[in-house]
This record gives C-alpha cells, sequence and structure tokens, in this order.
C-alpha cells in the first residue's frame, strides 16, 4: 500500500558497475536532466530494498522487542542504544577501519612532501638517481591525496546513509508506537512533541553517524602524528600536542553543556509545536473569537525561550569552529617557539613537515573531534527522549475477532475501569449485559455518562480493573467525533474493501450521501485534517458508510449525527450497541441500557419501559440518584404504542450482497505535494535572512571582521619559514587571528540565530492573519513543517554551515594570494580551475536545489499521515486498519528517502569531482615544482606545495559548502514564501465602532451570495434575513444546506458577496476583530487546549472564579468539574482526551457565554449532549441573554423548537420563515416533514411545545411591538 503517486523509477546504482559506483557515474543522466528542466517526483529513482521503510523498521523493532524481554528477566531497565549499536555495528565497525586507512594517508602525505623538499634543498643537477627518487615522492604524494578523496567520500556517503536507515527505522518505530498506545500513554504525550521527535530528534542520527568514529581516529591520529614530529624535531613537539590536548579536553567538558542545552531545548520545542498544532487544528475557533494576537504573544514567548537555549549552543559551536581555523597557528607557533627556547636547529624541509602534520590533524581533531562530541551528546538526549516514548503503555492484545461463521457475540459482566488509575472514581463501575446477533442495545444517559467509554472498553480501549468483556466478530466502529483521512470520498468508504458497485450504491443510498455526492462528486480529494470540503454532517455520513460497507459482525456507532432509522434494514443480523441522545431511535432497540457516572441505573427492553410509563428524561436528572426511577405523571412519555406497531415489518439484510470472505484491497490516499519554487535562491532572500537578524551597520561592520582576520592569516602563511625574523610579529598575528575569529563567529551566530527567530515570528503572524481558507487547503502537516523542520534547519544547521563557508572561502583566496606571491606561475594552474569548479558548482546546483525542494516536500505527507492517524486511532484499531496505516506511512517515508537519497549522492557526485580534480592539481604542481626545481628554493616549493595540499581539502570543501548554502536557503525561502501569504481583511481599521456596539443586536442581510474560496460554488445565495434586537432564532436544515456557512459570513471568514449590517453598521466597514469580538460563538467541533480546566475557560484570565462556577452551572457542568480531582486546577490532556465529547462542547459553550456580548451563536454547539441537558441549556440561555439577539443553528429540531422565530435553509437558499407554531401548522411546510421524519411520538412531542410559547409570545408582541407572522 502507498499513496497515489505515478509508477516508480528503477534506481540505477543497483545495475551500477564498480567504478560507476565510485565515482558516482550513475547520477549522470540525472544532471543532464536537472540541468535541461526542473525535476519533479516522478524524476526521483525508487528507493533501494535494503533501504525501504518496512525492511529497516521491522529489523531494529526486532532487536528492541528482544532488548526489553531480556531486561525483564534481568530486571533491569532497557536501552535503546544498545539496541542500535547491536543492529548496526558490523556495517559501521568496518567503516571505522575505512576511515583510519584514509586519515592514515593524511598522515603519510607530509613525509612524501618532506622528501619532496629535502631534495629541492640538496639539489644536485647530476644526480639522475634523487631526481628519480623524487619524482617516486611526487608520485606518493598524488596518489595519497587521490586515495584520500575517494575513501574520504566512500565513507561519508556510507556513514550517512547507515544514518539514514537509522532515522528510517526509529521513525517506523515512533510510528508503530503512536497506533499501538493506550490511552493513559495518551495522555502523557502530544502529537507535538511526537512530531518533535519524528523531526528534529531522529535528524540527529544523520548527524552523529558523520562523525562519531573520530572519538577514536581523532586520538590515535594524533598519537601516530606525535610520533612523526617527535622524529622529526624531537621533544619540542610536546608543546604543540598540549595545545591540542588543552583543547580536546575544554571540548570534552564543552559536550556535557550541548547535552544539557539539548535536553532544554527539545523541551520547548515540544512546548512551541503543541501549542501551534492545537492554534492550527482549532483555527475556527481561535478567529471567530479573535484569538490570534494572543496567540501570537503566547507561541512568541515560547520561541523566546528557545532561542535563548539556541543562542548558548550555537556560541558554543562558534568556539568549536574558530578554533578549527586558529588552533593549527597556535599549535605551529608554540611547537617553534618551544624549538628556539632549546636552540634547536631546524630545515625548511623539517618545517613543512612539522606545519604539514599538524595540519593532518586540523580536520580530524580540531574540528570532526569536537563535533563528534557534540553530536554524541546532542544523540544522547535524543535517544533518551526516543526510548522514553517507545516505553510508555501500549492498549494490550485486542480481543481475537473469530470467524465469521463462528459465535457472534459481546458478553460484558460486572465491569469496573479507570481512565486514569489515580482517579478513586471508576469510570464504568460494575456494568453486565450481553448482545447477540440480530440484536440492537441503545445506551442512552446524560453527558459525562460513561456511554463512550462502554464503547472503548468493547473495543478494548479501556483495560478492566475487575470484570470481563468478550467479543466474538468483526467490528465496525463509528466514533462521535467523525474522523476522514486524505484521499476521495470513496477511498474514505471503502477503507480498503474491494469494490463492488451494487454493495456500494446501497450503502450510499441508505446512509443519505446520493445528494451529497452529486454536489461534490465522489473522486473529490479531502484532507484528513479537517476533511474539507466535507461539512460535518457529511463526514458523520462518510463515516457512517465505511462501518456500514465493511459488512461487520459487530456496529458501535457512538452518537451518530444522522437518521439511523436509514440503517436499521443494514443491520438486522447483526450485533449493533448505538449510543444516542436522540431518544426517537430507542423504538427499534432489542434493549435499551441507561447510565449515569459510568453506572447502569436501568436496563430493559421498549416494551418494558412502555408498559412502566417511565420518563426517559427522569433518569437523565443529575440529581435523581434512585436506581428504580417511578413514572412522572402527566408527563409525555417519548416512547408509544403506535411508534412500536409503524416499525414492526422485518429487517432485509445485506450480507447476501458481499461475501463473507471478500479481497481487500489498499487505501488509497492522496497526498499531493506543494508546489515549490524553481531556479536558484535569488539575493533578495540572503538579503532578507540577513537583514532580519542585524542592521546594515552590524553586517557591514561583520564583513569588516573577516576580512580582518583573513588578512592576518595570509600574512602569517607568508611569515611561516622566516620564524626566527619576524617571531614577535608572528606572535601578535597568532592571538589577534584567533581574537578576531571568535568575534567573527559568535557575531556570525548572533545574526543568523536572530534572523532564524524574527522570520519565525513574521511568518506566524502571516499564518495567523490567513484567511480559513489557508488553512482549508494546506494540510496542518505542510505548514507545521515550515515551523518544525525548515525553522530548525534555520536554528541549528545554516548558521554553522554559513559559518564554514564564509571562513573557508576567505581561506581560500588568502591561501591563493600567498600562492601566487610566492611562486606567481601557480597562477597558470589555479586559474583554470577555479573556471573549473565553477562551472561544475552550477551545473551541479541546477538539480541538486530541485532535489533539496523535493526533498523538504516530500516531509510533509509523514507528519500530515502521522497527525491524520492520531486523530483517528480509535477508529484505525476498531477496524482492525493498524497494519494498512503502516505500511503507508513506510510508503511516505520511502517516498521521502527517494529525495534524501538523491541529496546524499549528488553531494557526493560533486565532492569526488572536485576532489580528483584537486588530486590533479596537486600533481601538476608537485611534477612542476621538480621540473622547475632550479629556479625556485626550498622555502617557495615547500610553502607552495603545503599550501596546494592544503587547498586541495579547503577549495573542494569551499565550493561544497557553498553549493551546501544555496542548498539550506531552501528552508529559508520557503520560511519567507510563508511571510508574504494573502492576508485576510486588517483586524482593525481607522475607523471604528463606538465601545458600546452592539446595542440592540439587529442583524441584516442584503442579498448575501458567499462562497468558502473564491473560484468555489456558491454556498449562499441571495440571502436576505433580518435578525430583530433580542430574538431567539433557529436555523435548521439538511446538512450541507449552507446554516454553517451563513455563521462564517456574519463573520466574515470568507468575503461574503452583498451586504451585512450589525445595528445598522456595515460589517465590511470595520475590523475583523472589531467584528468578531462583539459576537459570541460556539461550535460544533469543541476545541480545547492543553492545558488546565480554567486555562480554557478562560484562557487569557479575564474573568472570576465565581463567573466561572456561574457560567459553568448555566451549562450544567459545574457538577462535573467539582468532580475532577484539582477542580477547575485539574490539567487537561491534548485536546481535552479525558472529557467526554459532550462535555468539551459544554466547556466550549461556557466560554462562550462567559463574553456577555449582545448577540451570541450556536452553531450545533449541544449536538453532543443528552436532550433534557440541552433543554435545559436552552432555558437558561434565554432567561440570561433575554435581551440579546440568540442565534441557534442545530440538527436536532428539540434544540431549536422553543425559539421564537425558525428559518429553513436548503441548498443555499432560504425556503420558509416563520414562527415554528405557524411552520407546523402548515402541512406543506419543509419544517413539519422534517418533524414527521423524526416518528410519531416525538413529533407529538415537539408539535406540543410550540402551543405555550405561541400563547406567550402572543401576548409578548402586543405589548412589545415586536413583528410577528
Amino acid at each position: 500500500m502507498r499513496p497515489v503517486s505515478p509508477e516508480e523509477k528503477p534506481n540505477p546504482l543497483q545495475d551500477a558497475n564498480f567504478c560507476s559506483r565510485l565515482f558516482s557515474w550513475w547520477l549522470n543522466p540525472l544532471f543532464k536532466i536537472g540541468y535541461e528542466r526542473k525535476l519533479k517526483q516522478d524524476d526521483l529513482y525508487s528507493v533501494l530494498p535494503e533501504d525501504r521503510s518496512q525492511r529497516l523498521g521491522e529489523e531494529l523493532q526486532g532487536y528492541w522487542d528482544r532488548e526489553i524481554l531480556r531486561t525483564q528477566k534481568d530486571a533491569r531497565k532497557p536501552s535503546l542504544m544498545k539496541t542500535i549499536i547491536k543492529c548496526y555495528w558490523k556495517l559501521y565497525f568496518a567503516l571505522g577501519l575505512l576511515i583510519f586507512l584514509e586519515e592514515g594517508t593524511k598522515v603519510v602525505l607530509p613525509i612524501f612532501l618532506g622528501k619532496i623538499i629535502s631534495y629541492v634543498e640538496n639539489y644536485d643537477p647530476d644526480n639522475s638517481a634523487a631526481l628519480h627518487e623524487a619524482y617516486g615522492y611526487a608520485a606518493g604524494l598524488s596518489a595519497c591525496v587521490l586515495v584520500w578523496a575517494v575513501l574520504h567520500h566512500l565513507c561519508f556517503y556510507h556513514m550517512q546513509r547507515v544514518g539514514m536507515r537509522l532515522r528510517v527505522a526509529v521513525c517506523r518505530m515512533i510510528y508503530r508506537k503512536s497506533l499501538h498506545l493506550s490511552s493513559s500513554a495518551m495522555g502523557k504525550t502530544t502529537t507535538g512533541q511526537i512530531v518533535n521527535l519524528l523531526s528534529n530528534d531522529v535528524n540527529r542520527f544523520d548527524q552523529v553517524t558523520m562523525f562519531l568514529h573520530y572519538l577514536w581516529v581523532g586520538p590515535l591520529q594524533a598519537i601516530a602524528v606525535t610520533a612523526l614530529l617527535w622524529m622529526e624535531i624531537g621533544i619540542s613537539c610536546l608543546a604543540g600536542m598540549a595545545v591540542l590536548i588543552i583543547l580536546l579536553l575544554l571540548q570534552s567538558c564543552v559536550g556535557n553543556s550541548f547535552s544539557s542545552l539539548r535536553s532544554k531545548t527539545a523541551a520547548l520545542t515540544d512546548d512551541r509545536i503543541r501549542t501551534m498544532s492545537e492554534v492550527i487544528t482549532g483555527i475556527r475557533t481561535v478567529k471567530m473569537n479573535a484569538w490570534e494576537r494572543s496567540f501570537i504573544d503566547l507561541i512568541t514567548r515560547l520561541r523566546r525561550k528557545e532561542i535563548s537555549k539556541i543562542l548558548k549552543s550555537s556560541y558554543l559551536r562558534g568556539m568549536n569552529l574558530a578554533s578549527f581555523f586558529a588552533v593549527s597557528k597556535i599549535m605551529i607557533f608554540v611547537t617553534f617557539i618551544t624549538n628556539e627556547l632549546l636552540d634547536n636547529l631546524i630545515t625548511a624541509s623539517q618545517v613543512f613537515v612539522v606545519v604539514m602534520l599538524f595540519e593532518a590533524l586540523r580536520f580530524s581533531s580540531t574540528l570532526y573531534f569536537p563535533m563528534a562530541v557534540e553530536k554524541v551528546s546532542e544523540a544522547v538526549v535524543s535517544i533518551r527522549r526516543i526510548k522514553n516514548f517507545l516505553l510508555l503503555d501500549e492498549i494490550p492484545e485486542l480481543h481475537p475477532q473469530q470467524p465469521s461463521d463462528g459465535e457472534r457475540i459481546v458478553d460484558m459482566q460486572d465491569f469496573t475501569a479507570f481512565w486514569d488509575e489515580e482517579s478513586e472514581t471508576p469510570s464504568l463501575r460494575g456494568l453486565s449485559f450481553t448482545v447477540r446477533p440480530g440484536e440492537l442495545l441503545a445506551v442512552v444517559g446524560p453527558v459525562g455518562a460513561g456511554k463512550s467509554s462502554l464503547l472503548r472498553a468493547v473495543l478494548g480501549e479501556l483495560p478492566p480493573r475487575q470484570g470481563k468483556v468478550r467479543v466474538h466478530g468483526k467490528i465496525a466502529y463509528v466514533s462521535q467525533q467523525p474522523w476522514v483521512f486524505p484521499g476521495t470520498v470513496r477511498s474514505n468508504i471503502l477503507f480498503g474493501k474491494k469494490y463492488e458497485k451494487d454493495r456500494y450504491e446501497k450503502v450510499i443510498r441508505a446512509c443519505a450521501l446520493e445528494k451529497d455526492l452529486q454536489n461534490l462528486k465522489e473522486n473529490v480529494i479531502v484532507r484528513g485534517d479537517g476533511g474539507t470540503p466535507l461539512s460535518e454532517g457529511e463526514k458523520a455520513r462518510v463515516s457512517l458508510a465505511r462501518a456500514v460497507y465493511q459488512d461487520a459482525d459487530v456496529y458501535l456507532l457512538d452518537d451518530p449525527l444522522i437518521c439511523f432509522c436509514f440503517l436499521s434494514f443494514l443491520l438486522s443480523k447483526n450485533i449493533t450497541i448505538l449510543v444516542t441522545h436522540q431518544l426517537q431511535y430507542l423504538k427499534d432497540a432489542s434493549q435499551i441500557l441507561i447510565m449515569r457516572d459510568g453506572k447502569m441505573v436501568k436496563r430493559g427492553t421498549y416494551s418494558e419501559f412502555l408498559k412502566s410509563g417511565v420518563d426517559i428524561f427522569s433518569l437523565f436528572e443529575k440529581g435523581n440518584e434512585q436506581s428504580e426511577p417511578s413514572p412522572v405523571p402527566g408527563a409525555p412519555t417519548v416512547i408509544s404504542k403506535s411508534l412500536v406497531e409503524s416499525f414492526q415489518s422485518p429487517r432485509p439484510s445485506l450480507k447476501d450482497a458481499a461475501p463473507e470472505d471478500q479481497d481487500t484491497e489498499n487505501i488509497q490516499v492522496t497526498l499531493p505535494l506543494e508546489d515549490h519554487l524553481e531556479g536558484k535562491v535569488g539575493f533578495k532572500t540572503y538579503v532578507n535572512y540577513f537583514t532580519a537578524g542585524a542592521d546594515w551597520p552590524v553586517i557591514i561592520f561583520l564583513m569588516l571582521v573577516n576580512i580582518t582576520a583573513q588578512v592576518r592569516k595570509g600574512v602569517y602563511f607568508g611569515l611561516c619559514t622566516q620564524l626566527d625574523i619576524y617571531i614577535l610579529f608572528i606572535l601578535w598575528l597568532t592571538v589577534s587571528t584567533l581574537l578576531f575569529g571568535i568575534t567573527r563567529s559568535l557575531l556570525i551566530f548572533y545574526i543568523l540565530v536572530y534572523s532564524s527567530q524574527t522570520l519565525h515570528n513574521k511568518m506566524l503572524e502571516t499564518i495567523l492573519r490567513s484567511p480559513v481558507l489557508f488553512f482549508n487547503r494546506n494540510p496542518i502537516g505542510r505548514i507545521l513543517n515550515r515551523f518544525f523542520k525548515d525553522i530548525g534547519h534555520m536554528d541549528d544547521l545554516l548558521p554553522l554551515i554559513f559559518q564554514d563557508f564564509i571562513q573557508t572561502f576567505l581561506l581560500v583566496i588568502g591561501v591563493v594570494g600567498v600562492m601566487v606571491a610566492a611562486i606567481p606561475w601557480t597562477a597558470i594552474p589555479v586559474i583554470p580551475l577555479g573556471i573549473i569548479f565553477f562551472f561544475l558548482r552550477r551545473y551541479f546546483l541546477e538539480t541538486s536545489r530541485d532535489v533539496k525542494r523535493l526533498e523538504c516536500t516530500t516531509r510533509s505527507p509523514v507528519f500530515s499521515h502521522l497527525a491524520s492517524s492520531l486523530r483517528g486511532l480509535w477508529t484505525i484499531r476498531a477496524y482492525k486498519a493498524e497494519q494498512k496505516f503502516q505500511e503507508l506511512f513506510d510508503a511516505h517515508q520511502d517516498l521521502h528517502s527517494e529525495a534524501w537519497f538523491l541529496l546524499l549522492t549528488t553531494s557526493r557526485w560533486l565532492a569526488v569531482y572536485l576532489d580528483v580534480i584537486c588530486a590533479i592539481f596537486v600533481t601538476a604542481v608537485a611534477f612542476g615544482a621538480l621540473i622547475l626545481v632550479e629556479t625556485l628554493d626550498a622555502g617557495h616549493v615547500g610553502l607552495v606545495l603545503s599550501l596546494t595540499i592544503t587547498l586541495t581539502s579547503i577549495f573542494q570543501w569551499c565550493v561544497r559548502q557553498s553549493a551546501e548554502v544555496e542548498n539550506m536557503m531552501i528552508s529559508v525561502e520557503r520560511v519567507i514564501e510563508y511571510t508574504d501569504l494573502v492576508k485576510e481583511a486588517s483586524w482593525e481599521l481607522e475607523y471604528r465602532p463606538p465601545p458600546f456596539w452592539p446595542n440592540m443586536g439587529r442583524i441584516s442581510f442584503n442579498n448575501v451570495n458567499f462562497r468558502h474560496m473564491s473560484d468555489g460554488p456558491l454556498v449562499l445565495w441571495n440571502v436576505y434575513p433580518t435578525f430583530y434586537p433580542g430574538q431567539k432564532v433557529g436555523i435548521v436544515g439538511r446538512t450541507g444546506a449552507g446554516k454553517s456557512s451563513l455563521i462564517a459570513a456574519l463573520f466574515r471568514l470568507s468575503e461574503p458577496g452583498g451586504s451585512i449590517y450589525i445595528d445598522d453598521i456595515l460589517t465590511t466597514r470595520i475590523g475583523l476583530h472589531d467584528l468578531r469580538k462583539k459576537m459570541s460563538v460556539a461550535l460544533q467541533e469543541p476545541v480545547l487546549f492543553t492545558g488546565t480546566m480554567r486555562e480554557n475557560l478562560d484562557p487569557f484570565n479575564e474573568h472570576t472564579d465565581n463567573e466561572l462556577w456561574n457560567a459553568l452551572e448555566e451549562v450544567q457542568l459545574k457538577e462535573s468539574i467539582e468532580g475532577l480531582p484539582a477542580k477547575m486546577n485539574t490539567k487537561l490532556a491534548e485536546s481535552g482526551l479525558n472529557l467526554s465529547i459532550g462535555q468539551k462542547q459544554l466547556v466550549c459553550l461556557t466560554r462562550a457565554l462567559l463574553r456577555k456580548n449582545q448577540i451570541l451563536i450556536i452553531d450545533k454547539a449541544t449536538s453532543y449532549v443528552d436532550p433534557r441537558t440541552d433543554e435545559l441549556i436552552q432555558k437558561k440561555i434565554r432567561e440570561r441573554f433575554a435581551q440579546c439577539t440568540v442565534l441557534t443553528v442545530a440538527h436536532r429540531l428539540s434544540t431549536v423548537i422553543d425559539c421564537e422565530w425558525i428559518r429553513v435553509l436548503d441548498s443555499g437558499t432560504w425556503k420558509e420563515s416563520n414562527r415554528p407554531y405557524y411552520l407546523l401548522q402548515n402541512r406543506n411546510s419543509l419544517f413539519y416533514k422534517m418533524v414527521q421524519q423524526l416518528g410519531e411520538a416525538e413529533a407529538a412531542v415537539l408539535t406540543k411545545r410550540p402551543d405555550i410559547i405561541h400563547s406567550d409570545l402572543v401576548v409578548m408582541n402586543v405589548s412589545s411591538g415586536q413583528p410577528s407572522a
């Protein structure tokens, strides 16, 4: 299973010969394509079999499982580090030996150099044997450079590939763990933390594998160099080596600081990403409440704390890099000073051998060793964080699903369970029931009674403290909040089942999806993190259709928002457990289970309830603690005999339409890659990047510091051979070079880290100023990718690479300048070398840039898939689809690996060619020096040859780093792209409404047309309602009729056509915040944030505790909150997972009531609440907001039946508008037909209620002059 994507291209590396692999010739066709046009996803080569996510993940998972078992036997804690070592040590150890060989060639180089200089010193034109010997040394020198070039890149490529494999394997383990987390474990982690583990933490593996071997290679090379130096100049070499040892000790201590800073930074990044994720997920709530500015301040504060830690670690990195460029000079200087003080004579050949031996140590001991210390310190922290996540509790093995021909049953006996182990109150207590095929168990009760927990227990999500639950049969589950994944409507319904046209069409009809699919087309792509462009009702129907199409044995339906009678004929031979607040469905139930506070209050058949005359509503009363409630005389019963009689016809089964051994097929997920820019990164991007961190005077000062530092280095090179004359001058140069180098490093890091902070804040503000349409079009993973991956690159990698490039670039200029000054003819090979490098770099970047952009865009689906899977976790597990989603994750990872692998190999392609050209350059200079030996002295030959060898490493490194800078600047380009998005209207305009506006609450729509996107269809057509001050209006209509769109137009979530006036002020004349702050809104989808209950009720601390408790009492939630361990200070899990959905809706409603605005809008905000609580809430709202305009959008007609006025929408137009009494008198009205569809009993109850309201209103209208029907 994999995402919908073009055919894979076979990877040419599989068939490449030895030379092609060694010199990366197999990449040449790709570079040709990249030079001619922009690369696309189709151009990526398929990932190699040994690099596939499934293979790598299963291998490492096997080692981890064995480690867990071993530690359980030995009673010790498991070690993820040991697991990783056991899995990869063989290959990695072999690479270590190759690195040792590669570094050995660098130690041998100075010996050959010394022999050549010695020949020049003792030149004898008549000694042909010495000349031949010198040619041999020159050949040896050239061979060493060539072998080093090939080995170095071979090792680095394979080490980076090990890092990639480890990262991919750990990512797969993290995702697999996410799919198996228990509910208690879900409360201990957040989506933000998992995303951070999957991005920043696993990135450490890519980096640590490159440098890890230098922890032992560096010291060993230092010992070998010390031995050779001792042979050359004796005891004075120890002075230089002492400097190195002191530096290595200091850098080891710095490693601890990196570890500590990494832990703190990771925790702060977790908080920032979690908050960002919650804001983007709940963006409609954030915008409609005008909270953008408050959340910008909150995230900016978190970012400021994070940056303070990043800056400290950046300064440490800057010091390490400065020491890399300066320490070899200090070592040389100290060695020669000591040698001078000991009065030892030293020849030119010895000088250059010493210089080159110290240079050999420069990379391995003063760059790679400290980087290894840093990366290991950070990797240890990341491994610890990942290990802690992998050790979280998993759900126990779910009930084995019996084959369909076996016994099918759901049996729960004396079941008691706790969601929170620390809680003293069980979530479910002593539940017992049995459901057999052909039976429907209806579960009812007030909000927070434990109804959804009962379904979770049947699913195996809620482990028992005592008792047991037995489930035989295949389960289909419909969650209370519908979940859809990225893909077509059809793929969401099929969910991996084979498409059968007849069955599919029957399911579509049964779930009333025909009209929706006519409007939407079934191949429309929906997103997993919002389901755009589906409404909540359409998502609910798709979710239900998915369950029905599965042809399961056990159907668990958690309060679906649609008419259950559509489905009754489908489920006759199956076990069905229906949790519902819609009591008209009880007529069809074989058993009715009434719950309150996790206990069973009463259980019986429909006829038993009917005979006893029990009022179901009375069982919902919080205060009623009797186990056997008495009938309420005179109260209208919801259940009636006529209802039973009208539904006696047998229900046909759909079983015959689908064979039980139905073939499955892949879940088709569609996640189109985001568009990316093409061509080179513009100069403007660089200017924006630098000026975001500092003003021009600081940047000019930085340039001057760089130039000054480099001039000193250039002079230093020139004076190296005349130490005895210029000793004090060289001392001054050494000290000043060190000081200028440190100043330069710290300044660059300061500017670039602050650039990252500034651009992050700009991007944050722009994102939150974007219209809702932006969030509808872009999955959450795509947006978050900018905030953690691209910003992460700007925080960590880019400043380091920029600093490295600037230093090496200036060093190359200095070295070339000294070489040409010493021996002018070296300009002859240097100039063509520079031209070749320039064109090679340009040719390389045409392809590399596109590969890097593809790598950035192929990351987003990985994070989007994770976020989508976490939202639909219970559904995925209920359908046993974990393996399918795991395979899908593997497919997304493999797609990213295709781009990442090409990124590694293309950079190696450039590096190999550059180093081979450099080796040819060294050969030309070495043999040229021997040919022109008569015109040169030993000092000049030694200087040019040593600088040439230095140049071979730093020249290609400079070109590669310049290319890497441009590749990394793509992250800056992507961030800047998000700082220049289309914004919605201004939050405040020059014209501000009066402070007391709106004082009446009159809302007038004048010929309003509305569409959610500029190129989309109209969802409201020429609507013109007027809502009068203080009026309580119910807005009803079929799902997709345009009810929520009307609210969106009022809040200007997209700019409406026509005009909307509130108290005679045109809404488009004022700022969005001035408009939105003056209306209170509670939406159907509850949005809660991680934090305490109090912080969720009053996010920005604007109300007293007394006000909060009063508001909670009004929404019937006070008792539930008082029952929490810390009352209002109880910490909520991410998205309020420790509350029922009905309770979450009530919390959001409380938030709206607290704002005390003249206009209150309730958009299906009590859809998950039981009817009695809903009725009480509506009554309280009418009392408290008697003088306010209240618009109530609802599916449940009992919610709006008591409103003064009902307006009926259908297909985006007004169909009816009148008082409920008059609409119910008209048998042709849509509203009357909607009421009759509920069944006779419910219709009878609803029809009576408007009588009272009508008689009340007649009196009110006479006195108040309100417009009447």
